[in-house]
């Protein structure tokens, strides 16, 4: 996939990602590398910025295998926010599609 479409979608990937349940960030990028091929660098300046924003939160939670994990939690605003972007991508979607 081109690298811009990627840059275009991954807001809405990992909000959506969390939309579903709070993971980590090393979790965030292993889902989302299974279907777009990201690299892992690419995650963590998002995932920065969407809690800059106010769309994500952060939590420490314990690990099996070592020091505490950093958690992040999608918020009200995220959804709402997650909530625009799905409407816009499908819009997009459908507008492509009749073009195509």
């Amino acid at each position: 996939m081109d690298v811009q479409l990627k840059k275009g979608v991954l807001d809405l990937c990992v909000l959506s990602r969390l939309s579903i349940q709070d993971a980590y960030g090393y979790d965030i990028y292993q889902t989302i590398d299974k279907v777009l091929g990201i690299s892992e660098s690419t995650i963590y300046p998002i995932l920065r910025r969407l809690v800059k924003e106010g769309y994500v939160t952060t939590y420490l939670r314990e690990s099996s295998g070592g020091p505490p994990r950093k958690y992040f939690r999608i918020t009200d605003r995220g959804l709402t926010q997650y909530k625009a972007l799905r409407n816009q991508w499908d819009k997009f979607i459908r507008d492509v599609s009749l073009i195509i």
